[in-house]
């Protein structure tokens, strides 16, 4: 289980000054202490994993904001695209966050915090300590359940609802999942894709030369999408069959992310 170590503290790292908000002037977690419990997820609107869990992050934040949560998003882009506040703000209205989210380009937050990757979850208490942290999808029910417990120890006479059923059928507790195709970057993996005409090498991407530019891979999983820029809005888009088939020229490839099989039945 995921839970902090009963013997050891983790104390919640401070924010960094200088650090530029979405939906809150600024936002300071020894501030929080003594009347608020923080859940703290690091994430990437460019990571299908992370547009996977934040339902959840939503539906928390409605659930239990009044009963003393505050949930804060880190945006940590994982794209050149992602460092740009306007591409970032625009995501965060395009998907109807409303609680606080750092930008966070430089990765001073993911250091300080030492994260591991997208989405990252941390649960601090009342008292700034850690007590939950969980790496990638899943483990919705035991987070909430954590949730949960450090707000009734700030008010132990809440009425808290039943946890959320899972969303997706592969979201269920102990359900085993077929291995899908690990994700692939662009231009370092080249070799992964097939690339019909000109592609040329940038930072990280792969831009058609030309409209009628493609490319394709294959894989297992349940859903393969391409994260794209340049003519496009930046972010992941679903790509049917493992393809993408430039419109116009210019169009940016940066890589391909792929989700897991639903289980049979589900």
């Amino acid at each position: 289980m995921p839970r902090a170590p009963d013997d050891i503290e983790i104390n919640a790292p401070e924010f960094p000054s200088g650090l530029d908000w979405l939906n809150v002037a600024f936002l300071r977690m020894d501030k929080q202490r003594g009347r608020a419990a923080v859940l703290v997820e690091f994430w990437d609107f460019a990571r299908v994993n992370s547009l996977r869990t934040m339902p959840y992050l939503k539906h928390w934040h409605e659930r239990y904001a009044e009963a003393g949560l505050r949930v804060v998003g880190v945006h940590s882009p994982g794209y050149s695209f992602g460092r740009d506040r306007g591409t970032a703000a625009r995501a965060v209205q395009r998907l109807g966050i409303d609680y606080p989210v750092a930008l966070d380009p430089d990765f001073a937050v993911w250091l300080a915090y030492g994260n591991r990757g997208w989405p990252g979850l941390y649960l601090w208490d009342r008292r700034g300590e850690l007590r939950w942290f969980h790496y990638g999808e899943g483990a919705y029910r035991d987070t909430e359940l954590a949730i949960q417990e450090v707000l009734l120890e700030i008010d132990g006479g809440l009425t808290l609802p039943a946890p959320l059923e899972p969303l997706r059928p592969e979201d269920a507790p102990g359900v085993l999942l077929e291995p899908q195709t690990a994700d692939i970057a662009l231009p370092k993996e080249r070799a992964r894709v097939e690339l019909i005409r000109d592609w040329t090498d940038g930072e990280d991407y792969i831009e058609a030369a030309d409209a009628g530019a493609a490319a394709e891979v294959s894989f297992t999983g349940g859903a393969a999408y391409a994260v794209l820029s340049g003519p496009v809005e930046p972010g992941v888009y679903e790509a049917p069959d493992g393809e993408v088939v430039a419109a116009d020229p210019g169009l940016r490839l940066h890589g391909f992310q792929f989700t897991p099989r639903p289980p049979a039945g589900g």
